[in-house]
């Protein structure tokens, strides 16, 4: 009999990163795409959301790198916060059906975007898989509702800090009557607000940054295009 012996037990959602891991080791560049699905989008809003969604992985999977590198996970937000697809690299990623409906939780949801992504480096650290500056890219056409101002307020914080210590890169999107003073208050970097609903332009703009961003070294700073698609 063996003594003094420990058995290691292997979560299958640990199992499942050693083996995606092993067929692509390739290094990562994360990005969540934090979605408003709130009651004011239905209609238009939301159907111009999804059809940006597929020109996103339409236009993406032309790289095979970038395909291969960039990690693609979707947060929707409206009176409940749902992960609707955890991270897969874009050559895996399905353009989501989505609804509009209720009020809108957005610092919940920063909170859960930013913690996936805390999850998801300490997975790529596990593995020894290198990664780029992960992005969080939200796009919203209203304010926080149903949240504390002090809630909010230690959200802000913690995306100042995220930013100042180089460890997310934090992106707001406006739509039609967002209220943007209340997104720069949430936001370090300037939000833009988006050009009537034009999604694709923008989720192609975003394909075509994260295909930069894979495309270069560790570490670089990468230029990225000005946004065409909307005004700061």
């Amino acid at each position: 009999m063996l003594k003094n012996s420990a058995l290691v037990t292997i979560l299958p959602s640990q199992l499942e990163a050693v083996v995606e891991f092993a067929e692509n080791p390739e290094a990562r560049c994360p990005c969540v795409l934090l979605l408003d699905t709130s009651g004011s989008m239905e209609g238009e809003p939301i159907a111009a959301l999804m059809r940006g969604l597929q020109a996103f992985k339409e236009d993406i999977c032309r790289d095979s790198l970038a395909s291969r590198r960039v990690e693609i996970a979707v947060v929707t937000f409206d009176s409940e916060v749902s992960v609707v697809q955890d991270f897969v690299t874009a050559d895996m990623f399905e353009a989501p059906a989505l609804t509009a409906q209720g009020s809108t939780l957005m610092g919940t949801a920063i909170q859960k975007a930013l913690d996936m992504i805390a999850a998801r480096k300490a997975q790529y650290k596990a593995a020894g898989v290198l990664y780029y500056r992960p992005w969080v890219f939200m796009v919203t056409d209203g304010e926080p509702n149903g949240e504390s101002e002090e809630m909010l307020q230690a959200v802000a914080n913690r995306v100042r800090e995220e930013e100042e210590r180089k460890r997310v890169a934090f992106f707001a999107v406006g739509v039609e009557q967002a209220n943007m003073e209340r997104l720069s208050r949430l936001a370090v970097r300037t939000p833009v607000k988006l050009l009537g609903l034009n999604f694709v332009e923008m989720f192609v703009w975003l394909s075509r940054s994260a295909q930069a961003v894979s495309h270069s070294k560790m570490n670089d700073q990468v230029a990225l295009p000005p946004p065409g698609w909307g005004t700061v």
